[in-house]
């Protein structure tokens, strides 16, 4: 996270460009406008575009704060309703969000995880310091088999990410050994003892974590070398996961993600990963290539800096602040995306932007670097704009996980003690299930504009999918923190009756779910009638739409 003040400067004077690169995905061109509280949309469900992968919804989970201990794992003998330790309440509101892989254990921390430490009877687990964190006691008790039903309970894939930095190519080997290999292997047996025969199911499997920075202080060509050796030698050992064999490719096999560039966009420095670890995928055969990802690091920030930017109480320029900020992720994934077509063309290897959200001030009472902080409207705004981003970019973006799922960072899930709450990002994830796996329909938008000092942006962002059961499903955002928008629906070649499905807005875009008003900000139900042959939704100010067309 260095160099973050210039950074976002550099966001600044870079936006007039980015504004017209997003015009121009919504298929208008730069400068055209609607009126101050028009805009309209025209869906042409004729054509097709990619498919939205379910994964781009994917959550990240660290052994951070309590993100891990109070948030998801509290243990049998906790008077809170748990399942093998596992809290009940958090398991269920996540299985409402169809939640596709989760991360872990990180994050900075996989660089300094050790799995043997978090195997075996919990009393026998050493007691460790968590060093990229302030040192907090690291008690082992939430290891692989406690992650694994974890990851079951709420119904979803599991996305590990081996230790490159401080870790050796042979412990990384023996921990997808004890995982994946079948019985009678030493390492299975073991797996077998500690209360677990099959083998897990192991889907993804990061190489690494930001081996530029805390995971290594690496150059690109250093972190290169190691990721080969290591996709070498760490491999998925279960024949009945299809593709586990590095010499026979499989769609369906273990998918590895390299390390990519770092989060920041000044300069040509953040393509070096890029650049290097795409070339040499391209220079190898296709039966010894190491990886079939690369991922994207990218947090939203405003002009104050890393942790200092307030998460409530803040004003419309702050607020367009971020708004202008988060679109500079579709200029990332431009950029890295150009790069990768030059070695892969045909879109091959996925671009997963697996750390992603805002970063903020945290919590009045918390430790800083828990890095727990509150979650607004506004959030949940940025949240829908970046999944919208990701799905235009569907045919390079196939993997995302926001940061992260409960009680750190633009969380799911806050916490405390017994109490739980639903944030509002988490109603916008909830409400964007239909596009899981959803095909992209091409959509033309007259956006129209919100406009805060010198900053100009799209008043609406919008996208259009069709649904695996046939079902088309619209998405718009009012970005406009003040003025409604009257968006006119149409659909090319007939016409829609109707629409329904929920809106997520409140009095104000600092309005915040707290264990005092947990419902302050949730979804309510969203309906609107064709009238003369027009369809028109009319969204509030600081709103998020999902619908259902009826035709």
């Amino acid at each position: 996270m260095t160099s973050r003040k210039k950074m976002i400067q550099a966001k600044a004077r870079a936006f007039a460009g980015l504004w017209a690169l997003g015009m121009m995905a919504f298929g208008v061109p730069a400068g055209a406008q609607a009126s101050a509280s028009e805009a309209s949309v025209t869906i042409d469900a004729g054509r097709s575009g990619p498919v939205i992968s379910r994964d781009i919804f994917g959550q990240f989970s660290e052994q951070l704060g309590n993100g891990i201990y109070g948030g998801v794992w509290v243990g049998t003998a906790s008077p809170i309703p748990n399942v093998r330790g596992i809290r009940s309440d958090v398991v269920q509101a996540l299985r409402a969000l169809k939640v596709p892989n989760v991360r872990w254990p990180g994050g900075c921390f996989a660089d300094q995880y050790h799995w043997r430490n978090g195997i075996g009877p919990l009393e026998q687990r050493p007691v460790r310091a968590n060093i990229n964190w302030g040192n907090p006691v690291e008690p082992n008790t939430f290891g692989t088999h406690e992650y694994m039903d974890f990851i079951d309970q709420i119904g979803s894939e599991a996305y590990l990410t081996v230790n490159v930095g401080s870790g050796t190519v042979q412990e990384a080997a023996d921990w997808l050994e004890y995982m994946t290999a079948p019985l009678p292997m030493t390492l299975a047996k073991e797996r077998e003892a500690n209360g677990h025969a099959a083998p897990f199911r192991v889907k993804y499997l990061g190489i690494g974590n930001e081996a530029w920075g805390c995971g290594g202080d690496m150059s690109a060509q250093t972190y290169v070398d190691r990721m080969k050796t290591f996709s070498l030698f760490v491999r998925n050992l279960d024949p009945a996961q299809s593709g586990a064999n590095r010499f026979v490719p499989s769609a369906k096999g273990m998918k590895r993600i390299a390390v990519g560039p770092a989060d920041t966009d000044i300069g040509s420095s953040d393509t070096d990963y890029t650049e290097a670890v795409m070339k040499a995928w391209q220079q190898s055969s296709p039966r010894s290539r190491s990886i079939e990802g690369l991922s994207l690091h990218h947090y939203t920030g405003g002009d104050l800096g890393t942790m200092r930017d307030p998460a409530v109480g803040f004003g419309e320029k702050e607020y367009a602040t971020f708004v202008r900020n988060t679109y500079a992720m579709e200029n990332l994934i431009a950029r890295h995306s150009a790069i990768m077509d030059k070695y892969d063309p045909e879109k091959k290897v996925t671009l997963a932007v697996d750390e992603w959200g805002v970063w903020l001030k945290p919590m009045p009472g918390t430790p800083i670097f828990y890095i727990q902080q509150q979650n607004s409207l506004r959030d949940a705004i940025l949240a829908s704009l970046n999944l919208n981003i990701f799905a235009r970019h569907a045919d390079r973006v196939r993997m995302a996980n926001i940061a992260q799922m409960v009680n750190v960072l633009q969380s799911m899930i806050l916490t405390d003690k017994e109490k739980m709450l639903l944030t509002p990002t988490y109603h916008v994830f909830r409400m964007y299930v239909p596009f899981q796996d959803a095909t992209l329909i091409p959509i033309t938008a007259s956006a129209g504009q919100y406009k805060f000092g010198e900053t100009t942006l799209p008043r609406i962002d919008t996208i259009a999918a069709k649904a695996r059961d046939g079902t088309i499903w619209l998405a718009i955002t009012n970005i406009d923190p003040k003025q409604a928008a009257n968006v006119a629906a149409n659909l090319a070649g007939m016409p829609i009756k109707s629409v329904i499905g929920e809106i997520l807005t409140a009095a104000n875009v600092n309005a915040v779910n707290s264990f005092e008003t947990p419902s302050a900000v949730v979804p309510r139900d969203f309906r609107a009638k064709a009238s003369g042959g027009k369809l028109v939704l009319d969204l509030p100010p600081a709103s998020v739409i999902v619908v259902r067309l009826e035709i």
